[in-house]
């Protein structure tokens, strides 16, 4: 059986903070406080069982790390073997102690607070401006975090410090400037922790944040806060396969007038709106919302633009319209736009650069090119990227070369 790179497992050590060694160690605590038999688990255990050499690991091994992930084998992307051998591994009852990967979360989204340098927001006395600005800078950092790597942790400190922003306007007092800036922040973090949440496949939370970022937009009255959040709410549509809603949300939201001080955000939705007429069959509309978003983001100028903007640079639109076409069929387009796209994509974007390598691997499947698609992802690593969206993409592609070659 040829290897298969575990893409799983790689992505809940970037979940859980662990390094090869780290995990390691943990496994060999655990195999003796808990079993009282030394593993003797190395670094090049872990690396090992990532690259697919070793695709099911020894009972003294895996027991420590169901424990340590609170998973099934499978569940951490392993294959069992053809023999009975794999009957000592079979999923068993979780232990008592399955608190521990709930514990292990706490811990990063602990660290990656103090990582990010965020500002607890006060819950009592009189609030100013000064406090405001403080605020935004926390909005920047966790924007800017998103942007970067994606959601995995940042849910969890996007939606605490959400709740922080909700206690203060509950109870502080503050003008009605202040009030204002601390509504427009609450519909801000919620649509970030939205898409955190999108990005780790909860969507029922993610609809839940959306609408939360929706109603402080309405409250506050702020035009581009209240199309951000309808933006949003459209590709939660979308993504729930309602592409004919996710149009009629975003028709209405580039209908406002004041977009036209806002370029980048009708940028954003003339490409968001092409992908949806590609779903529900019009090509010809698709075409003429990418070449309308081309144009006004010609007229746009990002310095200055909010922070959670700062994704939307040349080479995102680019693979916008490569999205689009994917969805039209068009597969060889799709292809040759998602290729232009990482030639310009920033590597700080680091999420994004992931993100295209799959969608790329994806089109070539679809042209029936796996060896292509093969080498495409053959030194795609999801260890630095916090998207279980992404990985579980990158597992299906994985699997669906590996299916092709037995075939060949």
């Amino acid at each position: 059986m040829p290897k298969q790179r575990n893409t799983t497992l790689e992505a809940l050590l970037t979940e859980f903070g662990y390094t090869h060694q780290q995990l390691a160690d943990e496994v060999n605590r655990i195999a003796l406080d808990e079993y009282g038999t030394p593993a003797n688990c190395t670094d090049r255990h872990v690396r090992r069982w990532i690259r697919g050499d070793a695709r099911w690991p020894w009972p003294r091994y895996l027991l420590p790390l169901q424990d340590i992930f609170g998973r099934t084998p499978e569940g951490m992307g392993f294959v069992p073997r053809k023999t009975p051998q794999n009957a000592v591994a079979t999923p068993r009852p979780a232990p008592a102690k399955e608190h521990r990967p709930v514990q292990r979360r706490s811990f990063i989204a602990s660290a990656l607070v103090t990582a990010l340098g965020i500002d607890q927001a006060p819950e009592r006395g009189r609030l100013g401006m000064a406090d405001v600005d403080r605020i935004q800078g926390t909005i920047t950092r966790l924007d800017a975090h998103f942007n970067g790597l994606g959601g995995g942790a940042l849910v969890e400190v996007a939606t605490d410090y959400l709740a922080r922003l909700q206690r203060a306007l509950d109870h502080c007092t503050f003008g009605e400037r202040v009030e204002r800036s601390l509504m427009r922040a609450v519909a801000d973090v919620a649509a970030c922790a939205g898409w955190s949440a999108h990005d780790c496949g909860d969507y029922a939370r993610a609809a839940q944040l959306r609408n939360q970022a929706l109603q402080a937009a309405l409250l506050v009255r702020d035009p581009v806060a209240v199309t951000r959040a309808w933006s949003d709410l459209a590709a939660q549509a979308e993504h729930a396969g309602r592409p004919a809603e996710a149009t009629r949300i975003n028709r209405a939201a580039l209908a406002e007038r004041h977009l036209r001080s806002q370029p980048l955000v009708a940028a954003l939705l003339h490409a968001r709106l092409a992908d949806c007429l590609a779903q529900t069959g019009d090509p010809k509309g698709m075409g003429r919302h990418l070449a309308a978003a081309e144009r006004v983001y010609d007229r746009a100028d990002p310095v200055g633009a909010a922070s959670w903007l700062a994704f939307l640079t040349p080479a995102e639109l680019s693979g916008l319209g490569a999205i689009a076409h994917q969805s039209a069929g068009l597969y060889a387009r799709a292809e040759d736009q998602t290729m232009h796209t990482l030639d310009l994509l920033d590597e700080r974007f680091a999420r994004n650069c992931t993100y295209y390598t799959v969608l790329l691997a994806e089109l070539q499947l679809a042209q029936g090119a796996a060896d292509r698609a093969a080498a495409t992802v053959s030194d795609v690593s999801v260890s630095g990227v916090a998207s279980s969206r992404i990985t579980a993409r990158l597992e299906r592609v994985h699997s669906a070369i590996h299916d092709r070659e037995g075939l060949s």
